[in-house]
């Protein structure tokens, strides 16, 4: 560290990157003289015609002046070998690696405290008159102490209150966008980060995205009348006036009919009562049937049901940092593991179907000829037990991988809104 030619001391490489993504890498570091963690998040310059990214530049200047114990701290810009960094205070996790972590499990009180600190950050921000625009589980940043923190503005911006303005609709990462801008609206207001922060809030309940379509608007859309039925005029009433309804007309089953609301039906035994209704309201279609965060804030379930809302004072005892980067991470090193053992046992029961063509008994715990020995196979090939169970055979045919599971694709998102690493 003594030696680092940087205010800011890094491992080499990519030791110490915890996040990448669209805009680049965010690495943890540590400042030589106070000895504080940070994130240093790289502006992405190549290619840029028009000098600094826009999207940079809106996500300074909005930081600057909102301070706020649920909005992560920007604390400095800095210019380093013709490579710019936004330098923000370091927080340990963020909502995706500790949905996804291995052992670590939220209690009913913790995801109770961790939606209440959500919407409170949500009611700072609409109170200021911003819009995040690209609210999911990799952009809530967590502490040690269970703190929650809104990061990645990139996307955000400023909203008029008194009238209603243009803006584009390619925002918000693809599964946590709602279904007006799904339709085409560009004249909207902060009832998208409220839709946005339920896929969340329902994500710690379910530990897998509750809307995960295959990239496209009309997947997408699909996905959600799957789930919360088709909408009909009379519970949007403003549906049939969005840009692109007549090119995504609302899906019906397979005898014509719309399809139902299974909502209550597939989530009634994780989520309580007053989580249920709560929720229910958010996923209204009608944006202006959505409640604002400073309601949701008082509902029943924050405010009066059991169990009480607890900070989780227990990731202090979490070992490493569990965010999107390394839960991936985690994730594709148990899918080769996965494809590893598949392999061996393919082989096991290639060399088993070999030796009982060849007319010899098998035994059923090794997967290798009687004793061990070498046998001779109908073509005159050797069949042996040895090195079976490693997959190393010669002439063994190639196993395909096994898929990842449904929803944990690596990025399905598409266009401005398209999923981009929190720093972290």
């Amino acid at each position: 560290m003594a030696a680092s030619d940087s205010v800011y001391f890094r491992k080499p490489g990519n030791e110490s990157v915890v996040g990448a993504g669209t805009y680049g890498k965010v690495f943890k570091a540590i400042h030589i003289f106070t000895k504080d963690k940070v994130a240093l998040k790289k502006i992405r310059m190549e290619g840029e015609r028009d000098g600094f990214p826009i999207t940079a530049v809106r996500e300074i200047k909005l930081l600057q002046n909102l301070r706020h114990k649920h909005v992560v701290a920007l604390q400095e810009v800095m210019v380093e070998k013709n490579e710019c960094f936004m330098v923000f205070e370091y927080m340990s996790h963020d909502m995706t690696g500790l949905i996804n972590h291995p052992t670590f499990r939220l209690t009913a009180a913790h995801k109770k405290d961790l939606g209440r600190q959500m919407f409170e950050g949500l009611e700072f921000l609409h109170r200021r008159g911003v819009m995040h625009r690209d609210i999911k589980a990799a952009n809530l940043l967590i502490s040690s102490n269970g703190q929650l923190k809104y990061a990645d503005f990139g996307l955000a911006r400023f909203y008029t209150k008194s009238r209603k303005l243009d803006y584009t609709n390619r925002v918000i990462t693809i599964w946590y966008r709602p279904p007006e801008l799904l339709l085409g609206e560009t004249q909207y207001g902060p009832a998208v980060d409220i839709w946005s922060a339920a896929c969340v809030f329902m994500e710690m309940f379910t530990r897998k995205a509750i809307f995960p379509g295959e990239g496209g608007e009309l997947s997408q859309l699909e996905k959600i009348y799957n789930v919360l039925g088709t909408p009909s005029k009379h519970e949007w009433p403003g549906i049939a006036d969005m840009p692109w309804y007549e090119l995504m007309q609302p899906a019906t089953s397979a005898d014509g009919q719309r399809k139902k609301r299974v909502f209550e039906q597939n989530f009634s035994e994780v989520l309580s009562p007053a989580a249920m209704d709560l929720v229910t309201q958010i996923f209204s279609y009608d944006p202006a049937q959505r409640p604002e965060a400073a309601k949701i804030l008082k509902h029943e379930y924050l405010t009066s049901e059991e169990p009480a809302p607890r900070q989780a004072w227990e990731l202090e005892a979490v070992g490493g940092d569990w965010h999107e980067y390394e839960s991936k991470a985690h994730r594709r090193e148990n899918d080769r593991k996965e494809k590893e053992r598949r392999k061996e046992e393919y082989v096991r029961e290639k060399e088993k179907r070999k030796a009982k063509e060849a007319g010899l008994d098998v035994g059923s715990g090794s997967g290798s000829g009687v004793d061990g020995k070498k046998i001779k196979g109908e073509q005159g090939q050797d069949v042996s037990g040895a090195g079976a169970g490693a997959g190393a055979g010669a002439g063994v045919d190639e196993v395909p991988a096994a898929p990842l599971p449904v929803g944990e694709e690596e990025d399905l998102s598409d266009g401005e809104g398209s999923a981009r690493m929190s720093m972290s």
